[in-house]
């Protein structure tokens, strides 16, 4: 598992569809999920810190899973299937682990209101992650640059025949 943060949301630029994105710790893989306009809006309502005077739903879910003795202890995106995310959010209750499955974008709007670490299944990552290229190409040169500078006499310094 990776853990990741909310890094922005904003519309995919094709099709004006609202988009959450999530970013590892590094900020050399992020993971777009494209979401719905009302979780969209539960979600910028945490970003932009603005409390509502009634609870909005993913407010109400939180209080009623808190009322009723349990914490949330994370929420996983944990696969895709045919473009679909999957996720869960997973509840502690005492010892007990209990798992709901989520819609991606449910889950990470009551995960931001509950300061609940986001997770994304390496699965995941590798078949829909974006990579930092600025980075990677910084890392790239920077490891071409040492390759570069070796000498034969590099090799000897810590190989001994005897």
């Amino acid at each position: 598992m990776i853990q990741m943060s909310v890094g922005g949301l904003g519309f995919d630029p094709r099709n004006l569809s609202p988009m959450i994105l999530l970013r590892d710790p590094e900020e050399m893989n992020f993971l777009p999920i494209w979401i719905g306009i009302f979780e969209a809006a539960s979600i910028a309502l945490v970003l932009q810190g603005i409390k509502p005077p009634r609870p909005m739903t993913h407010d109400l879910l939180k209080d009623v899973i808190e009322k009723s003795g349990c914490t949330i202890n994370r929420v996983v995106i944990s696969e895709i299937q045919n473009g679909t995310f999957f996720s869960v959010i997973e509840l502690m209750r005492g010892e007990k682990k209990i798992s709901i499955d989520a819609r991606p974008s449910d889950a990470i709007a009551l995960a931001m209101r509950g300061e609940t670490p986001i997770f994304v299944s390496e699965n995941v990552m590798l078949q829909a992650k974006l990579v930092n290229a600025d980075r990677d190409a910084e890392e790239a040169r920077k490891f071409k640059e040492f390759v570069s500078n070796l000498k034969p006499e590099d090799f000897t310094k810590y190989y001994n025949k005897d």
